[in-house]
């Protein structure tokens, strides 16, 4: 079960969960991994999917085909249909409205900017089904690829039955517009689509969580195109005072506790409300189907943290840079600007994590074991390059002049300040 304690140098050091460092022993396998798929392509692909997944699959079945596609939508219920759908709809109306924010005009003195967006060209997602289906996680990066128009995704995801793929996630891919589906997982996926093998094209981005094989593989592509974020095991922090609803903050705690290594924690002024979840998380457990996983995860990455002050939660949860900060307070949404580093901030009792996780509109693929700090959560940005037009008028340019050669010169680039100053010779005015 979680473990009480204070807030302190020691918790913080510990990082908990720490920030991933580099396995040099996992990356060397990945690494194995990666060259192979570089060296025999579609041949690696299918003796890994021998040895990691147990299946069998020809050079010929790595494409998911339309007919794989019409018989996944045989095996899921309509109500299914409609929640990808509501979830899709959520997500794309948001990252809309970010996208129409990033282009605009601004004009000084005779200089006229503009800012424009475009999309890359062709991305590749992975899409994780070792252990259940995520068709949500598809949600969330293909849609704001489409959104920012993206006109190649291509999505990696493991085959689980047979050698077939969820049929949820084949939907969900039809319903988001995704152009290629490929059975396959694990770093050798990454590998594909980094470098192409004879059935996958490489792809300009590679986004998307996965497990520790997965993360590593990213990292070691990294060096030769972008990636989104080292996205690793799931994280809340529930940042309350003594008005939180002690049963609300153990049941969003256990729903983090599903996850693989996900952790849990709880830091609060209240010495009362934190002895009050520990009591309530002992409750509920109990009745769990699968209490005995949350159970040993809540021991290993549960915490209750007891505070000074708000502000000692604060800074916390600052220095912390959860993946998820729910804010359970009277102030909640003020608390909640004060915040400059996490995932994604949940504020109110009714903004449980797990509505986050599909249907609110936010995205839920989101920067883990600190990485808060430096990351943010993906969107509709992570999928177009910005660039300006920029047009200066002859008094705009004049009004520069003087400037521009100063600092020119000053750098040593004479014919910088003459390309500026050729355009006024001879007392040459603006007509």
């Amino acid at each position: 079960m979680a473990k009480v304690s204070t807030v302190s140098k020691a918790v913080l050091e510990k990082r908990w969960p720490k920030i991933r460092k580099f396995d040099p022993e996992l990356g060397r396998h990945v690494e194995r991994i990666i060259g192979e798929v570089r060296r025999r392509g579609d041949a690696a692909l299918t003796d890994f999917a021998a040895e990691f997944d147990g299946v069998r699959l020809p050079p010929s079945r790595l494409r998911v085909g339309e007919g794989d596609i019409e018989k996944a939508y045989e095996r899921v219920s309509e109500e299914q249909i409609a929640a990808i759908r509501f979830a899709k709809n959520r997500v794309q109306a948001f990252q809309s409205t970010l996208l129409r924010r990033i282009s605009f005009e601004h004009e000084l003195d005779e200089v006229r900017i503009r800012s424009c967006a475009a999309p890359i060209r062709r991305l590749g997602c992975y899409v994780p089904g070792g252990q259940a289906p995520y068709p949500s996680s598809l949600i969330m990066m293909t849609v704001p690829a489409k959104v920012a128009g993206v006109r190649e995704v291509a999505v990696c995801s493991p085959p689980r039955t047979g050698d077939e793929i969820d049929p949820l996630i084949l939907v969900a891919a039809d319903l988001c517009g995704v152009d290629e589906v490929y059975r396959v997982g694990g770093a050798q996926a990454i590998a594909a689509l980094a470098y192409g093998t004879e059935t996958i094209r490489p792809v300009e981005k590679v986004v998307g969580p996965g497990n520790r094989y997965v993360v590593t593989a990213k990292m070691l592509v990294s060096k030769d195109l972008p990636i989104d974020m080292p996205a690793g095991p799931s994280e809340i922090v529930v940042l309350a005072d003594e008005s939180a609803d002690t049963r609300f903050i153990a049941l969003d705690m256990v729903s983090q506790a599903e996850h693989r290594d996900g952790a849990s924690i709880l830091v609060t002024p209240s010495e009362v409300l934190a002895l009050a979840v520990i009591g309530e998380l002992r409750r509920m457990v109990c009745s769990l189907p699968n209490k005995d996983a949350v159970t040993a995860n809540l021991s290993k990455n549960g915490l209750v943290l007891v505070s000074e002050d708000i502000e000692e939660a604060v800074r916390f949860v600052n220095e912390f840079a959860p993946e998820h900060l729910e804010v359970m307070a009277e102030d909640a949404w003020g608390i909640a600007g004060r915040i400059t580093s996490t995932g994604l901030i949940l504020s109110g009792k009714y903004t449980p994590v797990s509505a986050s996780d599909y249907c609110l509109g936010t995205n839920h693929v989101l920067p883990t074991e600190g990485f808060g700090h430096v990351y943010s959560g993906l969107s509709v940005y992570d999928f177009i390059k910005r660039f300006n037009i920029v047009e200066c008028s002859c008094e705009g340019l004049s009004r520069t002049r003087g400037n521009v050669s100063v600092l020119a010169e000053s750098e040593g680039l004479a014919n910088h300040a003459l390309a500026v100053e050729g355009r006024f010779r001879d007392g040459r005015s603006c007509p």
